[in-house]
């Protein structure tokens, strides 16, 4: 009986030492982690403090300026369309990153479930799309589109939204592929055809990918300057490419503090969009490919 009883109790005495290690450990990656997250926020908060200066203290190394210039911000809506910019580049954005979503979501459900020679193949070309840069694909885009008559249109963003994404399709098919066929099966007994199937069963399970695939495709979308630049005119651009030329004076000189305030509100956008699908965006990369 003492060796029964003792048995644990000495194991338990080897266990504890290594408590204060995890401890020790952990509180060591969270320090990690907040020092990491401050060296990625110094860009963001010196872009701050620059909307908030002004003209003659931008050289100045100071961090907060002596008084705050809250008329930059003023400035920032005024001096160029700002609202129309806003306007033109949440559509082009909600348009694109909504189509993308559901028609790479759509095609990686017929890559995980449907049978046809040729699958995986095709899906390896998909895949290996992806190494390719985008600045390759855009002058013979450009060259297309002009030949059909679609650039200076909103065109262009409608049908690369339905072309999907490459990545976003694989992340789809990992999801897909990961549910378990007895769902399909009673589907497919009880009448449903695979679009129904999709849409009905399989959908509504990958919310947290379709959130993640919505989030990236915006952020793509709405931080994109070289494709607005080419194929939008000036007058009927997006806030990035308004952003890059309308601050500046009579004579040329660009406004920088004016510059750093619209920038500042070019960023709000995203940065709300994450804060609010933040879980869904992480949950969407934790439970992909899980079974």
């Amino acid at each position: 009986m003492s060796r029964a009883v003792e048995a644990p109790v000495a194991g338990g005495l080897n266990r504890r030492p290594a408590r204060p290690r995890a401890v020790a450990g952990r509180t060591g990656l969270y320090v990690l982690l907040v020092i990491v997250a401050l060296i990625f926020l110094v860009p963001l908060l010196w872009l701050l403090s620059l909307s908030l200066k002004s003209e003659g203290e931008l050289s100045t190394p100071a961090w907060l300026p002596k008084t705050l210039q809250w008329s930059n911000f003023k400035d920032a809506v005024t001096l160029i369309p700002f609202g129309k910019y806003v306007t033109i580049s949440v559509f082009l954005a909600i348009v694109q990153s909504g189509l993308a979503t559901l028609s790479s979501a759509l095609t990686g459900f017929g890559f995980a479930r449907l049978r046809a020679r040729g699958k995986r193949a095709l899906f390896l070309v998909v895949v290996a799309t992806l190494m390719l840069p985008q600045i390759v694909t855009v002058i013979p885009t450009y060259l297309i589109f002009a030949r059909v008559h679609l650039v200076y249109t909103y065109w262009p963003w409608v049908l690369w939204g339905l072309a999907g994404s490459a990545f976003l399709i694989f992340l789809f098919r990992q999801t897909f592929a990961s549910i378990p066929m007895d769902l399909e099966d009673a589907a497919i007994i009880d009448g449903c055809g695979y679009f129904r199937i999709f849409w009905r069963i399989f959908l509504p399970m990958a919310k947290a990918v379709l959130v993640a695939g919505f989030v990236l495709s915006f952020t793509a979308a709405w931080g994109d300057f070289i494709t607005p630049s080419l194929f939008l005119d000036s007058d009927h651009t997006t806030l990035a490419v308004g952003l890059s030329g309308g601050y500046t004076t009579a004579a040329g000189t660009p406004i920088y503090t004016a510059l750093a305030a619209g920038s500042v509100l070019y960023v709000l956008p995203v940065l709300i969009l994450f804060i609010v699908a933040q879980r869904g965006f992480i949950n969407g990369f934790v439970t992909s490919g899980l079974k």
